[in-house]
């Protein structure tokens, strides 16, 4: 089919810094070519400094909608009108949904995460989850998994200057979703050997591996791992980090964060457009190879 803007062409987009290699682009525009729709994705690189001119300037010529990334997830909070229970629990935006000029903050991030659990094979519902790191995906996902209805969840990070904001965060999740959620310093190799010894899954939502320090990887001693742990990865670049290197030679199941970033993504679409994402054509086309 032909795919022309016009004068009706409807604007989405992502803001973040840096944005350039962002897939979101292609993924959000092909799935609208294929449903016919007359939007547009593009990306636009917004540091914290530029973010309130950039939004009122968005919001001004009438965005339908948009997506953040690092670093706006927390700093975009101030700048709208209402949040989603999702948002406000994780403290975290990636998706802003605008309705009558209204700006409504959501968070994709622990939807798509949860659906590439179910894409992998896995049912972790009822089940323990060891998360590493305390940013603004890792609380997505904790928020998230606990109101999905896993039976408990260990988050790890370092004790430093956010330790106490991120004992509050535990605190409130666990009170509003039912769900234990128990704070836990990294650094302790007992601990995390004890949470990952009756978790169900681990999860590395931290950038650690990330390119360009690939060499790294969140879990020094291998011996944690067990032929039934379910090890993921938040990080999609490179596809295989050094801690699916690692779970792969143990025999443990694994995966990346590929299809989270799918998924976050095909939710926003959603709220966007209110048709579903063709998924499988968005991950033949972009996410196999």
């Amino acid at each position: 089919m032909n795919y022309e803007i016009t004068g009706k062409t409807k604007l989405t987009g992502l803001l973040g810094s840096p944005v350039a290699h962002s897939i979101s682009p292609q993924m959000h525009n092909e799935a609208f070519r294929q449903l016919g729709l007359d939007y547009v994705y593009l990306a636009f690189d917004v540091t914290p400094e530029h973010l309130e001119s950039a939004i009122l300037g968005l919001k001004a010529i009438g965005i339908h909608g948009f997506n953040l990334t690092m670093p706006l997830k927390v700093h975009i909070i101030p700048l709208l009108d209402e949040l989603t229970p999702a948002a406000r629990l994780a403290n975290a935006v990636n998706t802003v949904i605008i309705k009558d000029g209204v700006l409504i903050g959501h968070n994709t991030d622990g939807i798509g995460y949860m659906h590439s659990v179910i894409d992998a094979g896995h049912d972790i519902i009822g089940k323990k989850m060891t998360l590493l790191g305390a940013g603004g995906a890792a609380t997505a996902i904790c928020v998230q998994a606990a109101l999905d209805g896993v039976s408990a969840i260990d988050m790890f990070k370092r004790k430093n200057a956010s330790w106490d904001d991120t004992l509050t965060f535990c605190r409130k999740i666990t009170a509003e979703t039912g769900c234990p959620i128990r704070l836990r310093d990294i650094s302790d190799q007992n601990s995390l050997a004890e949470s990952i010894s009756d978790s169900a899954i681990l999860t590395n939502a931290t950038s650690v591996g990330m390119a360009p320090d690939t060499e790294k990887s969140p879990i020094s001693d291998v011996s944690m791992f067990r032929k039934d742990l379910i090890v993921s990865d938040i990080i999609y670049n490179p596809k295989e980090t050094l801690l699916l290197k690692q779970a792969k030679k143990a025999g443990c199941p694994h995966f990346n964060g590929l299809y989270m970033l799918l998924y976050q993504g095909a939710a926003a679409f959603t709220f966007w457009t209110g048709q579903e994402m063709p998924i499988q054509l968005i991950k033949e086309k972009y996410f196999k190879h």
